[in-house]
C-alpha cells in the first residue's frame, strides 16, 4: 500500500510541475561527440520529461558497474550507491562527485537533477526521507543512463579535425593512413540548408564545401600533426580549386572546433606564409558537418588507384 501511495504521490507531482523546457543546457563536451538520441530519449534527456514509473530498464536492476550519461557518456553513478526506494525509478543516494547539478524546479517543489557535463536532464532529488544512512534519493530516469558492467575496457579517448582541401576522395586518402587516425569521413560543411547531397553541392547555390572529419587517437598523434600533412597534401595556395577540380566547394579550409585548433591552424598559415606561400586557407569555426552519399566514403580503397589532384609535398 505505501509503495502504491508513493507512486501516486510521485506521479501528481510530475503532472502537476511542469518540466523546465526552456532552461539552456551546458554544453561542456562538443556537442559534435554526443550520441544520436530516439525520439523517446530525447523528451527525457533534452526535454526534461519523465518515463513512466516501473518501465525502466533500471528500476529492478542491481549490476556491478557504473552508470553513465546516455547522452554523452559521463560517469555519474556507482552500482554500490544504488537501493531499492519502491518508488518507479532507479534510485541512489549518492553521485560520483561533480557528475551531477542539482537546479530547484521553478516552483520551488522540487530539485532537478542534470549531467554535469552536458545538461542532459536525469531525475529529480530528494532529502531527507529517511530510506538511506545517506538521507539522499537521486530519482533517475533509466532512458538517460547507460550501464557498463565491471571490467568493461574503457574507450580509448578520441578527438576529431574538419579539414576541406579539393575533392574529399584524394584528402580522405592521406589522411586515413596517418599514424593514429581512427576513422576519416568525407561529407559536407559550411552551407546553409540541411541533408545537402552532392548534386546540391555541385550546383553551387548550397554554399557547402567538400571536407573530411578524421577521428583520431590523442594517444597516437596530435592535432598540429594532422593539421601539418594536411597542408602538405593540397595545394593550399590556390583558390576555389585544387588542381583540375574548379568550383567554391573545392575552396580550402580549416574548419576548427576548439579556440586550440584555431590557433594551430593560424600558426602554420603564419609559417608557410613567412616561406612565401600565399595562402588561401580559411580558418572557420565547424558548423554541422553532414556526411556524404556512401558511395564517397572509402573511394580509394574500394575503387583503387590513387588521388589524382593531390599529392605529398614538403612545406615546413
Amino acid at each position: 500500500m505505501k509503495r502504491m501511495m508513493n507512486v501516486l504521490l510521485l506521479t501528481l507531482i510530475v503532472l502537476t510541475s511542469c518540466a523546465q523546457e526552456g532552461k539552456k543546457m551546458k554544453t561542456g563536451k562538443e556537442s559534435s561527440d554526443y550520441r544520436s538520441l530516439t525520439k523517446a530519449e530525447e523528451r527525457v534527456i533534452v526535454h526534461k520529461g519523465t518515463e513512466a514509473a516501473f518501465t525502466g530498464k533500471y528500476d529492478d536492476f542491481y549490476e556491478d558497474g557504473i552508470y553513465v550519461c546516455k547522452r554523452c557518456g559521463a560517469e555519474l553513478y556507482r552500482s554500490s550507491d544504488k537501493f531499492d526506494a519502491g518508488c518507479g525509478w532507479p534510485a541512489f543516494d549518492d553521485e560520483i562527485p561533480g557528475a551531477v547539478t542539482r537546479t530547484p524546479d521553478p516552483d520551488g517543489m522540487r530539485t532537478e537533477i542534470t549531467c554535469s557535463n552536458c545538461g542532459g536532464h536525469l531525475g529529480h532529488v530528494f532529502l531527507n526521507e529517511g530510506l538511506t544512512n545517506k538521507n539522499t534519493r537521486h530519482c533517475v530516469n533509466s532512458i538517460s543512463l547507460v550501464f557498463v558492467p565491471v571490467g568493461t575496457p574503457k574507450k580509448a579517448k578520441q578527438d576529431t579535425a574538419i579539414f576541406a582541401g579539393g575533392c574529399f576522395w584524394g584528402v580522405e586518402y592521406y589522411l586515413e593512413q596517418a599514424p593514429g587516425v581512427l576513422n576519416v569521413e568525407s561529407g559536407y560543411i559550411d552551407g546553409h540548408t540541411d541533408h545537402p547531397t552532392y548534386q546540391d553541392v555541385c550546383s553551387h547555390t548550397t554554399g557547402y564545401a567538400e571536407a573530411v572529419q578524421v577521428v583520431f587517437d590523442p594517444a597516437k598523434t596530435d592535432y598540429e600533426t594532422l593539421a601539418r600533412l594536411f597542408f602538405e597534401i593540397h595545394d593550399p595556395t590556390q583558390v576555389d580549386r585544387q588542381g583540375p577540380d574548379v568550383g567554391d566547394q573545392y575552396r580550402s579550409a580549416v574548419f576548427y572546433r576548439t579556440e586550440e585548433q584555431k590557433q594551430i591552424a593560424e600558426k602554420l598559415i603564419e609559417l608557410l606564409e613567412k616561406k612565401g606561400y600565399k595562402v588561401a586557407t580559411e580558418v572557420k569555426l565547424a558548423s554541422k558537418f553532414w556526411p556524404a552519399e556512401e558511395y564517397h566514403q572509402n573511394h580509394y580503397e574500394r575503387k583503387g588507384g590513387t588521388p589524382y589532384c593531390h599529392k605529398y609535398v614538403e612545406r615546413f
